[in-house]
């Protein structure tokens, strides 16, 4: 882990992500901007379809911290969460833990 790693994880944690219900995405705002993930929903099933990250942010983790959260919320709910974009693709190939809730 870097130094700058140590950092993210002291000031950005997946805790942090919030169901913006009216806007059907989830968010995480960090140093004054908001990354976001726009979904649909259809019954239990939470559809993905758009993760953006301002320029600001990016590099940074956050964009994985805000798909972690969003995760976390989805199971939380129990629901099951289908991945429409290619970002959210990714992050389930390489975290096997959500195998659970994919569907």
């Amino acid at each position: 882990m870097t130094d700058r790693d140590a950092i993210m994880t002291d000031t950005l944690t997946a805790s942090a992500v919030r169901d913006n219900k009216g806007a059907s995405r989830f968010e995480l705002a960090v140093d004054g901007s908001i990354a976001f993930a726009n979904y649909r929903q259809t019954g239990d099933r939470v559809i993905i379809t758009h993760t953006e990250t301002p320029p600001a942010l990016r590099g940074r983790g956050v964009a994985s911290e805000l798909v972690k959260g969003a995760l976390g919320l989805i199971r939380a709910d129990g629901h099951k969460v289908v991945a429409g974009c290619s970002f959210v693709v990714d992050y389930l190939e390489q975290h096997p833990e959500y195998a659970d809730i994919t569907g």
